[in-house]
């Protein structure tokens, strides 16, 4: 991932631009829907970028970034993570162009958001606010957003009138007058009419799922390739992203979905992969957490040369599940590792380049073990210290290891004790391995010196 400094300068200019008008409803789903998904500072650069349009205005003055610093009252690069979320959640779209002169400017579309019913009936991100927010407030939030339906007494007869009754055309005597204003009728050149164009539910790339490797699965059950519909496709990328569902899996989702008319009925898929997904997980839900390090936690700005260096930027643009795998040898992780590894990302509020460097630690130091409770202490002891950078969790680790040897050794001193431990733990190569000294004096003991001095009488008494 690019680094904020490279994508963005206080001096580069902006304009905003919306896509249809925004309503004033908009704000309460903003508010209370998206809010406790993307976080504070992703709605008010919302909101303020919203704020530079006129009434009734599809375009803004430009402004330069410096100004939207001192807006807002954030660096740099809290505005860039806010920027990307709101991209990444479908409130926003840039565009940018450089000059000659090697100058950028952006375009920054602000796209309207779900309506209600779109966005509680979306069946990826109402699964993300239920597990966010719990169950008792996601009902008061549906109750808020939805009302009673109005009910008609059968005893009420429809009188409405239609157009044509109403209302009559007079023909004009001649279609010259049509085509003189033709012109006047449409939107002038290079321009649109103010209107309000509603926001697509949130997709994933269909490209990111292997529907090869399902259909081949299908073929064998005797599933029509019919049935797998551009929409149906569209759901099954939803969930297997959701839920974490691979080919194999979501095949056997898809034939307790099928109907007599050999249509896959999309309810019962998304059911049928919530209730497998709550089994496994013991009623839980999964959450919505960022995929790497955020950009405002990480430290590795500049071009890594030193091998740590390079660590810490594999660590800040990894996800936690590929470094998992590769520390493993490729071997995915099992269901109770990656349970571990999103209880301690969302119980522990761990950004990912901190738990990859966890990861490290436990599997190196508990001989390529991924237990709960060796994490836990982990987990735990990281969040109290708030640590939220890469650097900040290796510097950790090492003082951590350097208060173990010492405490060891004192242990050993205190128990008179020359024996060496049966096993040397094994260490991630970053760690600050105390050098062996090249010659050193061992202390000799008085019992040891009295003893020998003992012997030496003994043996000059029998030469005697």
């Amino acid at each position: 991932m690019a680094q904020h400094w490279q994508e963005i300068l206080p001096i580069d200019r902006y304009i905003v631009a919306a896509d249809g008008l925004l309503h004033e409803y908009d704000r309460k789903v903003l508010t209370f829907l998206y809010q406790p998904l993307i976080g504070s500072t992703c709605l008010s650069l919302y909101m303020t970028l919203w704020a530079e349009l006129e009434e009734n205005k599809l375009w803004s003055d430009s402004s330069t970034h410096h100004l939207l610093m001192n807006l807002l009252g954030l660096n740099l690069k809290d505005i860039y993570e806010a920027r990307l979320k709101l991209e990444g959640i479908g409130l926003l779209k840039t565009f940018v162009k450089i000059d000659e002169e090697g100058d950028r400017s952006f375009i920054y579309e602000l796209l309207p958001p779900l309506t209600p019913e779109q966005f509680f009936l979306d069946g990826m991100l109402n699964i993300f606010l239920y597990r966010k927010i719990g169950k008792k407030h996601f009902a008061r939030l549906k109750r808020f957003f939805s009302d009673q339906q109005m009910t008609k007494d059968k005893e009420y007869q429809d009188v409405t009138k239609a157009f044509q009754d109403v209302f009559a055309s007079a023909t004009p005597g001649s279609l010259q007058y049509l085509q003189d204003v033709t012109e006047d009728l449409e939107a002038e050149q290079n321009q649109q009419f103010i209107g309000r164009n509603e926001q697509k539910p949130l997709q994933i790339d269909t490209n990111t799922f292997d529907f090869d490797l399902l259909a081949a699965g299908l073929n064998e059950s005797l599933v029509p390739k019919k049935a797998l519909t551009p929409k149906v496709k569209n759901v099954i990328s939803n969930l297997a992203f959701l839920y974490n569902i691979n080919p194999i899996e979501m095949k056997n989702f898809i034939l307790g979905a099928i109907n007599p008319n050999e249509e896959i009925d999309i309810e019962d898929l998304r059911k049928g992969a919530r209730d497998w997904y709550q089994f496994v997980h013991y009623d839980k839900l999964p959450s919505l957490i960022n995929r790497t390090q955020p950009v405002i936690h990480q430290v590795q700005v500049t071009e890594p040369k030193t091998p740590e260096e390079k660590l810490i930027r594999y660590y800040e643009t990894t996800s936690p599940l590929t470094v998992f795998k590769d520390i493993s040898g490729g071997v995915e992780p099992s269901n109770a590792n990656l349970d571990i590894l999103e209880e301690i990302m969302i119980k522990y509020k761990l950004p990912p380049g901190v738990v990859n460097v966890l990861i490290e630690v436990v599997m190196i130091k508990s001989d390529m073990k991924f237990t709960k409770a060796f994490v836990d202490s982990i987990a735990s002891h990281w969040a109290r210290k708030q640590v939220k950078t890469v650097k900040e969790a290796m510097e950790l680790a090492k003082k951590d290891e350097r208060i173990r040897k010492e405490s060891k050794k004192t242990a050993k001193s205190t128990k008179g004790t020359n024996k060496k431990p049966l096993r040397t733990e094994l260490l991630p190569e970053w760690f600050d391995k105390e050098k062996p000294k090249k010659s050193e004096k061992v202390e000799k003991s008085p019992d040891l010196e009295a003893k020998k001095r003992e012997i030496e009488e003994m043996l000059k008494a029998l030469d005697d």
